[in-house]
């Protein structure tokens, strides 16, 4: 799990990234800003106490949220212009880029491990890893998930 300090050091390397791309060459035809980003860590935070809105602000830039459920349309969404930023795992820009997307990593966290999980119900047979030799396991294919398995 993030702690205080790792979590406002990933925020501000968010809006780092933010300012870097919406305060460049065409920053002064910029209107609009999408940012991509799941249910999850840092965007959220970001989302919910409007940081980058407060940082686009004086400048007329309207930021808009785009919610997507997994990295892998997050990825395609940027590669074809979609949005402008966004926020995923370590797995979907990998992915992306060895089916040709064109993305530029802005900013990246070490993933501490604790970002998957394996989980089955409660009355399972399967209680550890060792149990799942031989099983079939859903994930999405591209996402971090899939690159964990």
């Amino acid at each position: 799990m993030f702690n205080l300090t790792r979590r406002v050091f990933g925020l501000g390397l968010l809006v780092a990234a933010t300012a870097a791309i919406s305060f460049g060459a065409a920053a002064d035809d910029l209107k609009a800003f999408n940012i991509g980003y799941q249910k999850t860590g840092l965007p959220v935070i970001a989302r919910q106490q409007q940081i980058i809105e407060k940082a686009l602000a004086d400048k007329g830039v309207t930021v808009k949220w785009v919610e997507f459920t997994a990295g892998p349309p997050l990825v395609e969404a940027l590669n074809v212009g979609a949005i402008d930023v966004g926020w995923t795992g370590d797995a979907p820009p990998i992915f992306g880029q060895s089916a040709g997307a064109n993305i530029v990593y802005a900013a990246a966290l070490p993933s501490n491990g604790e970002g998957e999980a394996i989980f089955v119900k409660p009355a399972s047979p399967i209680q550890s890893l060792a149990d799942l030799k031989g099983k079939r396991i859903g994930v999405g294919k591209g996402t971090s998930a899939h690159n964990l398995v």
